[in-house]
């Protein structure tokens, strides 16, 4: 959208999980600007990383869009009341939900309290994640590589192992991968890796619930401006964020929120296995 910010941005560095507050400029997730269509009138989502960032733009656009949603999120309880807030002032109701989703029994009773308090799962939205900069394959802990995995895959599939039993007949799954998936950035080695897995997750997921009418589908995102960035890259790299995409600026939450309402939208029926890229102009491979 014009008038978006380009970098160069103010230095900024955070304690990771990173907060929204604290970033400048602050991100765009919809709040002014989506109107919906009531596209998921009455369906349930379930969006993991649904506190800030590329979850909390989803999560405005379904409950703009008709929905209600269990918000899943590690600690930020600002953040996530914040994003409770934007939807509950949309007409829906958001479901609070936090803890690490590297234990697969937290995973279940995501799902658990997800059943019980909105009664079904019509979306799941797989978009926690967790990333980290390192300059030297030495420099990466093997703590660290297994807590990538365990964030980023691992629960992924916890989730949708828990959840598929409790989805009828035309219901999604969305992943967010990345386009690290296709165009690993080196120094995002263990990310980028989990990226490339949830890609071919997905791929092979849509195949495996096709007979059960449920769609898997996957959402690419370039370079976006979230508090993950802040609080895992260092300052000059957040200083000049996204300007290598032909667009030369990092997306807004916002700006992927209409990929993430398509896939989920019962209209889209003959989604399934894709992966949509939101990258600024910069092609998949």
């Amino acid at each position: 959208m014009p008038g978006y910010p380009h970098p160069p941005f103010p230095s900024q560095q955070q304690k990771m999980p990173g907060r929204t507050s604290e970033m400048s400029p602050y991100p765009d997730h919809g709040e002014k600007s989506y109107v919906g269509s009531r596209r998921l009138e009455g369906k349930k989502a379930l969006i993991t990383g649904g506190d800030s960032g590329i979850g909390r733009a989803v999560a405005i656009a379904y409950a703009r869009e008709g929905a209600d949603v269990l918000i899943s999120y590690l600690n930020e309880h600002d953040d996530a009341a914040e994003t409770q807030r934007l939807v509950e002032e949309a007409g829906r109701t958001a479901v609070l939900f936090s803890g690490d989703i590297q234990a697969s029994s937290h995973c279940r009773q995501i799902v658990e309290r997800m059943v019980s308090e909105l009664g079904a799962i019509d979306i799941l939205v797989n978009n926690a994640a967790h990333q980290n900069t390192f300059n030297e394959i030495e420099d990466i802990a093997d703590e660290e590589w297994q807590m990538t995995f365990a964030v980023n895959i691992h629960a992924m599939f916890y989730l949708t192992k828990a959840a598929v039993p409790y989805m009828k007949p035309g219901s999604a799954i969305i992943n967010t991968a990345s386009i690290n998936a296709d165009s690993p950035n080196p120094t995002l080695l263990a990310y980028a890796t989990t990226k490339g897995a949830i890609q071919n997750f997905t791929a092979g997921l849509a195949q495996l619930l096709a007979k059960k009418d449920i769609r898997a589908n996957a959402v690419a995102p370039g370079p976006i401006w979230t508090p993950l960035i802040p609080a895992t890259m260092p300052a000059d790299k957040v200083t000049n964020f996204g300007h290598q995409v032909p667009m030369g600026r990092p997306g807004q939450p916002a700006e992927l929120a209409t990929a993430y309402v398509m896939l989920a939208d019962p209209m889209s029926s003959y989604v399934s296995g894709a992966t949509i890229a939101v990258t600024g102009g910069k092609p998949l491979l």
